[in-house]
């Protein structure tokens, strides 16, 4: 089994899961950082920090947020693979707004407003990737 391969299939476990801003609990809601931080516990063990309240769009507050939230606990990396954690930018210059579990090359599991957390291809949204980092 690869190391990537538990990060995976928790974020796997998660699909079906309704979004809920601020929320992080598998079948019942969450938001991006909510799968994110799910994922974590499933893996990693206790989170390292419970998370303030945070605006639904990240990115309005002007600072980085998201990305100061993600790189205090994970690890910067170099390319996309699986188990990575994505941070996506809603238009070119804008702070990281979302974030998502890398499932192999080309997929990722996310979870947005108004849908369910679900794996879809990553065509879409490589162009918005703006950080790529690993579960320590």
């Amino acid at each position: 089994m690869t190391p990537s391969a538990p990060i995976v299939a928790a974020a796997r476990g998660w699909i079906g899961t309704p979004f809920r801003h601020q929320a992080s609990l598998k079948g019942v809601g969450c938001d991006c950082l909510g799968l994110v931080r799910g994922v974590w516990r499933e893996v990693v063990g206790a989170e390292p920090e419970a998370p303030p309240a945070y605006p639904p769009d990240w990115a309005a507050t002007g600072r980085d947020l998201l990305r100061e939230a993600i790189a205090r606990h994970c690890v910067p990396a170099e390319g996309i693979g699986p188990g990575a954690v994505l941070l996506l930018a809603w238009r070119d210059g804008a702070p990281a707004g979302h974030c998502a579990i890398a499932t192999g090359p080309d997929a990722i599991v996310h979870a947005h407003a108004g849908a369910v957390v679900a794996e879809v291809s990553l065509r879409v949204w490589r162009r918005r990737v703006v950080g790529v980092f690993r579960f320590p």
